[in-house]
């Protein structure tokens, strides 16, 4: 059944198709790498764009450098609140001279959009601040409530972004998210792995490297510790609910969308040795090493279990001893969610095949929303280039994603 108002929206985001390029790339040029997480220059063209709209905006400040935007307006008839959320920090750029198109460009070239943030994740927060806006245009049609909270500090998990504002200010919490980091246009996600990141340090007496029987080696204890701990990715999960049978439909879209082998290790643990560091000369036997762990956890799994098989670990290891850095939880909501149903039903509109609902590797602030029970799902563009060079996103690509979020905002808000 054909829907005017839908019409209309599209009409909107046809007819703004060059000025959403150009915000895009104009947010892009607006530097705001994390660390050092310096958001003011990004902020700023974000309010520019609201003020401009006549779209009233408060900042939340926890710290000077680091501003939250929070936007919100309530329909007239009673219903759901839908939170958008997107961040304005980006990764920090190591080595310009390695990007074809500046690292800041905000560069068109070849129907792609290039630039650090372009993909992680400045496309899927234009895609937030358009959507509140175009809804804004019919708020008078809408039930419920929404809210536009466009955030600092995500990139290092910090306290001053969506930490922040979930826990001081529960205006913000809804009744779902919606977020546009990248997923790919295959995939929707409805959950995420979770994080316990670990240090290890070894001390032992030393050496000279001549004299081994002296002392032990920590750099010899650290290798047989990292095999040691390699073993946590057999630990066997049970994943809860109707994730089982989510994650074995979507094989083959977790494969596109995060490269193969991406579907064996959604549901199992992982252990990557970040950081590895020992010794000070060759001729020395290592009297120090310290290596941070990355062990990522799959739904269904605990850090206490984790930790649990991890103290078996240094029961055979007496000289190592280990500093907990940072622990998120695995976190879903339901993959049969309300939300779900529509952003699939909007995508087979425009002629996408309908994302398959997965779990992501890696975190976003959706799982803050989704640790106070509140539904949240990621929709957003592929992670081409994210975190290294040319980071990338398809101009097409992103305007579905825009066409995407106003559409599913507005059938979410007419229930």
């Amino acid at each position: 059944m054909a829907d005017a108002t839908k019409d209309q929206l599209l009409a909107w985001i046809d007819a703004d198709k060059d000025k959403l390029v150009r915000f895009l790339g104009d947010f892009i040029r607006a530097k705001s790498p994390n660390p050092p997480g310096n958001t003011l220059e990004a902020a700023a063209h974000v309010t520019r764009f609201l003020e401009a709209e006549r779209l009233a905006y408060r900042k939340v400040v926890a710290e000077p450098t680091m501003p939250n935007i929070v936007a919100a307006f309530d329909a007239p008839k009673p219903g759901k609140h839908l939170v958008l959320n997107g961040h304005i920090d980006v990764f920090a750029v190591a080595d310009e001279s390695k990007w074809t198109h500046g690292a800041w460009s905000g560069a068109v070239v070849d129907g792609k959009i290039y630039g650090r943030g372009s993909a992680d994740m400045k496309a899927g927060t234009t895609a937030s601040i358009w959507t509140y806006a175009y809804l804004h245009r019919i708020k008078e049609k809408l039930k419920g409530k929404l809210t536009l909270t466009v955030v600092s500090d995500e990139e290092t998990f910090g306290p001053y972004g969506a930490n922040y504002l979930m826990a001081n200010h529960p205006e913000v919490h809804g009744d779902c998210c919606l977020n546009g980091e990248p997923s790919s246009i295959d995939t929707l996600r409805f959950g995420e792995k979770g994080l316990l990141w670990l240090r290890f340090i070894i001390e032992t007496p030393g050496s000279h490297g001549a004299y081994p029987h002296r002392s032990a080696s920590a750099s010899k204890i650290a290798a047989k510790l990292i095999d040691d701990l390699e073993g946590l990715s057999a630990l066997s999960v049970e994943l809860p609910g109707n994730v089982a049978g989510a994650l074995k439909d979507a094989r083959a879209e977790m494969e596109r969308a995060l490269g193969a082998g991406a579907s064996d290790i959604v549901p199992r643990v992982t252990v990557n040795i970040g950081l590895l560091q020992a010794g000070i000369k060759v001729n020395m036997t290592p009297s120090q090493a310290v290596m941070e762990v990355d062990i990522r956890m799959p739904v269904g799994m605990t850090r206490e279990r984790v930790l649990a098989e991890v103290a078996k670990i240094l029961a055979r290891h007496p000289l190592v001893r280990m500093e907990e850095i940072n622990h998120n939880a695995p976190n879903w909501s339901d993959p049969g969610h309300p939300m779900v149903e529509i952003i699939q039903a909007n995508c087979r509109a425009l002629g996408v095949p309908p994302p398959k609902p997965v779990v992501s590797l890696g975190c976003t602030d959706a799982r803050l929303w989704r640790y106070r029970n509140v539904p949240a799902f990621v929709y957003g563009p592929a992670p081409a280039g994210m975190g290294g060079a040319d980071e990338h996103v398809p101009v097409d690509v992103f305007l579905h994603v825009v066409r995407t979020h106003v559409l599913s905002a507005y059938d979410y808000m007419m229930r």
